[in-house]
């Protein structure tokens, strides 16, 4: 397998930096010096994980951030993110930093055992998909995806609680593990810390599978159409001491990418995924963005509700024109605390060889959508990718994305920058961009 080539702020860039913003108002943001938040890697040299094709992982590097802040004290942060990545998939460990003046100050939490280099099970060779979450009550949950390599074979949904009285974290629970061949694996977990809730929240991801699950010849296994992507969920009503057992949200032959649960003032549950294929076919109507509503805490969900047709071009290298793998298809959903206006952003390319990125937006629950509108500001030869959308407790909308205006052409460097921009009347209008 060739190793598709990451932005190379992704790989180079081995700390983690938050920058604070000034007070919401009608004016651009004021930002705050970058604060570096991680040391080099306590993980380097570990061979766990090796592979044929790849001795070493990418040391120091930290990919796929996410942070979280606690709604009951908003000046405790936590950021989780991959550990020295590997080439063609996973990485070493996750890590987990917490900040708790606001992200002045940065400390390195425990490692959580999720894989054999951080002294989880040997069978865990790598983890990836780090995401973490914080309820209502101020509970955090980390959740993860160990696995043995990055070919088909062992795919495990692990997440784990932070103990504030011990700061530590507690062991990992497996929610699922599966053997894969042909048949069966787990991607994309995501997890939602409900912030209507005490103690609720909610693990998902795709369980890509077929319903014979190997009881079927090979051959007409790979001749079949039955092949689906199911949006799987797991619950925790107790701060995560106990969780489900994992089903799918929606038994059908349609492939649901990318998911990831958003909750709505009123307690309801927005499920945000991209619909790949659904059984035989993979036109413009099979293929789309989709979302799914729950009004019972995610015991029970509506067929989803397609927002838009996904189009996604191939990301490249401007330089070689060699591929990128990053964000794109893959959605980011946002609820309007005070109104609970409903927002989705990807990476399209509208028909075209560009990707942009694309913002949709519902006031009416999800059932009807606008757009998908260019929410970048880069032009029309330039790609944008990487988004990230969010609404803070005033209402103000915020989005940030990369994208590769200022690079240079033949200087052998993939440059990507980061921009942001906010609006203060539900995307009708926005502030100036800001880099």
């Amino acid at each position: 397998m060739s190793p598709m080539r990451l932005a190379s702020s992704v790989i180079t860039g081995i700390a983690l930096t938050a920058a604070a913003a000034g007070t919401a108002a009608a004016s651009p943001f004021t930002f705050g010096p970058d604060v570096k938040v991680s040391g080099a890697s306590a993980l380097n040299g570990c061979t766990a994980g090796a592979s044929a094709d790849f001795a070493n992982a990418y040391n120091n590097a930290e990919v796929e951030p996410q942070v979280a802040v606690d709604p009951t004290n908003p000046a405790e942060i936590t950021g989780v993110s991959q550990q020295d990545r590997w080439p063609d998939g996973g990485a070493r460990g996750l890590t987990s930093w917490m900040s708790t003046d606001g992200a002045a100050s940065w400390s390195k939490l425990p490692d959580v055992p999720w894989s054999a280099c951080q002294g989880g099970p040997a069978r865990f060779g790598r983890v990836t998909d780090p995401w973490d979450s914080y309820d209502k009550a101020g509970n955090l949950y980390f959740i993860g995806q160990p696995i043995d390599s990055a070919a088909l074979g062992i795919s495990a949904i692990s997440v784990t609680t932070w103990n504030a009285a011990t700061s530590s974290w507690r062991a990992p629970q497996i929610l699922i593990e599966d053997v894969g061949d042909r048949f069966i694996s787990n991607d994309k977990v995501s997890v939602t810390g409900d912030p209507t809730r005490a103690g609720y929240a909610y693990a998902t991801w795709l369980r890509f599978t077929h319903p014979a699950e190997g009881r079927n010849s090979e051959n007409a296994d790979f001749h079949s159409f039955a092949f689906r992507g199911q949006p799987m969920i797991s619950r925790t009503t107790d701060a995560g001491a106990h969780w489900s057992t994992p089903e799918p949200m929606r038994e059908s032959n349609t492939y649901f990418q990318g998911n990831q649960i958003a909750v709505a003032p009123d307690g309801t549950l927005y499920n945000v995924a991209a619909n790949l294929f659904r059984g035989a076919v993979a036109n413009e109507q099979a293929v789309f963005m989709g979302v799914m509503r729950s009004n019972d805490a995610g015991l029970h969900w509506s067929a989803p509700a397609r927002i838009a047709p996904i189009r996604t071009a191939q990301l490249f290298v401007p330089d070689d024109n060699f591929p990128i793998r990053a964000e794109d298809y893959l959605p980011d959903i946002a609820i309007d605390p005070t109104n609970g206006d409903i927002y989705v952003v990807w990476s399209d390319g509208r028909g075209t060889a560009i990707d942009k990125v694309v913002m949709a937006k519902s006031t009416d629950g999800g059932r009807h959508w606008s757009g998908p509108t260019v929410v970048d500001t880069g032009g029309p030869t330039v790609q944008s990718y990487n988004h990230s959308v969010e609404v803070t407790q005033n209402g103000t909308l915020v989005l940030t994305y990369y994208d590769d205006r200022n690079n240079v052409l033949g200087d052998g460097i993939a440059t990507t920058d980061v921009w942001l921009r906010h609006s203060h009347n539900g995307g009708a209008s926005w502030e100036p961009e800001q880099h």
